[in-house]
């Protein structure tokens, strides 16, 4: 199957949002731009990574001079879902965060998970149909500091952590090895 290259320059919206119950949750990036909807299925870390790096990048901008405006989300935008139906176009594998310092705005790309038995080369150039597929989205700061405050409390509305080893706590307990088996 060819490579797809899906390129949001820039997205009408980007979230990052989990369906299902938690414990149970998957986890999605989702980009739309005038009716065209890309969704993408990652791990819970990957969304926690990509809000914290997201932060940090930010953050260092802002300490460099880059007049940055403070997080403020919108209750619209805090609640917002993803749009149905959710149609995975890949896994994530890796992903990047750059800055583009000539237009003053970020990129992230999602690249596809590949399998361990696909012989990837070490370097492909961006149109290589060899390639992963590729998520590309391109924001201004103020939209990737909105995404990441939104990320972060998508991952912080899943199970709360066992006070006693961290490990997530279900409705009914867990067995805790703090507690040598038992349930806590």
């Amino acid at each position: 199957m060819p490579r797809r290259i899906f390129v949001f320059d820039p997205p009408d919206r980007f979230i990052a949002d989990a369906v299902g119950e938690p414990g149970q949750r998957v986890f999605y990036l989702q980009a739309v731009r005038e009716g065209r909807v890309v969704s993408v299925v990652l791990e819970k870390i990957q969304v926690a990574a990509l809000a914290e790096r997201l932060g940090q990048l930010l953050g260092e901008l802002r300490r460099h001079g880059l007049d940055l405006p403070e997080i403020t989300v919108l209750a619209a935008d805090r609640g917002a879902k993803l749009q149905e139906p959710i149609a995975e176009a890949f896994r994530v594998g890796t992903m990047t965060i750059a800055w583009d310092g000539e237009t003053g705005r970020l990129t992230i790309e999602a690249r596809e998970q590949r399998d361990e038995d696909d012989e990837e080369p070490a370097e492909l150039s961006d149109d290589d149909p060899a390639g992963p597929d590729l998520l590309r989205i391109r924001m201004a700061p103020a939209e990737a500091m909105t995404f990441a405050e939104r990320a972060s409390a998508v991952v912080a509305a899943g199970r709360p952590p066992c006070p006693l080893c961290g490990m997530p706590l279900n409705p009914a307990g867990h067995i805790c090895p703090r507690r040598n088996g038992h349930l806590n």
